[in-house]
């Protein structure tokens, strides 16, 4: 009767203390699971990253079993073959996470040099299963560390040294917070190593290294979304740039252009070269606004406006432009007013006997304020944001002012009356703030 006490007893303790420890196990299990669903439906990282991540996520599922397996054998009978294979591949597989890890900060390149240095930690590991040169387990089930010991600690900080320097070369030019991201998880890394060492030798069923590596995969995984972010927007820029190029250099307005030379060669050569100069400036300023990500000098943009309504003024002699400026030291997105004294005149003045297109600036309390006025045609304000129609100059200006300067742009059209359009550009101080 005592024996049977003792042995349900013992069964009791036994699946006690498993549960406890499978329950341990659940929040790393858990955040790891959802993390390769995630990349598993996730379509915005690339094909060769997700890969990577992928081989990082089911390491990392390995070195879980690895830690509680060892952690098992080491509470539990003598198993010294078990445990002896299950401490190498524990110390294998912890450098080639780190690999992994310089694989995706870094996916073009092979890292040749760190695979050797992983291969040779597995070998001299791999050495516990004929001799004591590394470690051992004794009789005792405990373990024991040989004069190379230290191989995995040594290779690993190798490696941590050239994540850290791969870090700040692959990323410090950009000057951006999420390049902080992979320094800080060199850093939890390094935390999870000293709590091993400090309050690690309390029985658990999985490493605070372990912990702290699956906090650096999902890590890595914000990152790289960030990272997408970031390419993303560039290429929506890039995309947008050639979009207002394009809108800017309309084949009706090339042919006019021309035309216009051409009529002018027969009777005032000397104004057709003119004109040809204008028109080669123009295309030129529209080509080079493509590599421009910033922001312009306001007289660079009024420059270009000028050649453009210089242009117009010779083709219809019934327009004028005219120009009060007042403030002119501040800087915009390019191509944000020539659009719109195009705009004033393309749909605005042409109708008119006399038509009056004005530029003003000036600094006011809100900022830099531009008005383009014209005594056009006028229209309905409200189809502004119209899918289709002839204001997707307009809406692009107010895009990218809104975008990359924190302004705001304004519109008031009467019918037959004519159209004002104000741009606000904050002062510097107020757009950083």
């Amino acid at each position: 009767m005592l024996e049977e006490q003792a042995s349900a007893a013992g069964l009791k303790g036994f699946l006690t203390g498993n549960y406890v420890e499978t329950l341990g196990l659940l929040p790393a299990l858990t955040m790891l699971m959802l993390l390769a669903f995630i990349v598993h439906i996730d379509h915005y990282i690339r094909a060769d990253l997700k890969k990577t991540m992928r081989i990082i996520i089911l390491a990392l599922f390995s070195l879980i079993l690895q830690n509680f397996l060892e952690y098992r054998l080491a509470t539990g009978e003598v198993q010294w073959l078990a445990r002896t294979l299950t401490a190498v591949y524990g110390y294998a597989i912890r450098p080639v996470i780190l690999i992994l890890f310089m694989r995706i900060i870094a996916p073009r390149k092979r890292f040749g040099w760190a695979w050797a240095l992983a291969g040779v930690n597995a070998a001299v590991n791999a050495t516990a299963l004929f001799s004591h040169i590394c470690f051992w387990i004794s009789e005792d089930n405990h373990y024991h560390g040989g004069p190379l010991s230290g191989c995995c600690l040594y290779v690993s900080v190798i490696l941590l040294v050239w994540l850290f320097v791969l870090s700040i070369r692959v990323f410090a030019p950009y000057k951006r917070k999420e390049t902080w991201v992979p320094i800080l998880v060199l850093a939890l890394i390094v935390g999870g190593v000293i709590l091993d060492k400090n309050v690690g030798l309390l029985p658990q069923p999985i490493t605070y290294l372990t912990l702290a590596v699956i906090i650096s995969c999902v890590a890595y995984y914000i990152w790289l979304h960030l990272q997408f972010v970031r390419e993303h927007e560039q290429a929506l820029q890039a995309e947008q740039r050639i979009q207002i190029m394009m809108t800017q250099i309309q084949p009706h307005f090339l042919y006019n252009t021309i035309a216009t030379i051409r009529a002018l060669c027969r009777r005032d050569a000397e104004k057709a070269g003119e004109v040809a100069e204008q028109f080669g400036d123009y295309l030129r300023q529209n080509l080079d606004s493509l590599n421009i990500v910033g922001l312009i000098p306001f007289q660079k943009e009024l420059e270009h406006t000028k050649i453009y309504a210089e242009i117009e003024m010779v083709r219809f002699e019934n327009i004028r432009v005219e120009y009060d400026i007042q403030d002119d030291r501040f800087s915009l997105p390019p191509l944000t007013l020539q659009p719109l004294v195009e705009n004033a005149i393309r749909h605005g003045v042409r109708i008119r006997e006399e038509g009056i297109v004005r530029v003003s600036t000036r600094n006011t309390e809100a900022g830099h304020e531009i008005v383009v006025w014209d005594n056009g045609a006028g229209f309905d304000v409200s189809k502004i944001d119209a899918a289709e129609g002839t204001h997707i100059g307009i809406r692009n200006v107010r895009e990218r002012i809104e975008r990359m300067c924190g302004g705001t742009l304004k519109v008031e059209s009467a019918i037959g009356e004519g159209t004002a359009v104000t741009m606000t550009i904050p002062i510097q101080e107020k757009a950083e703030a």
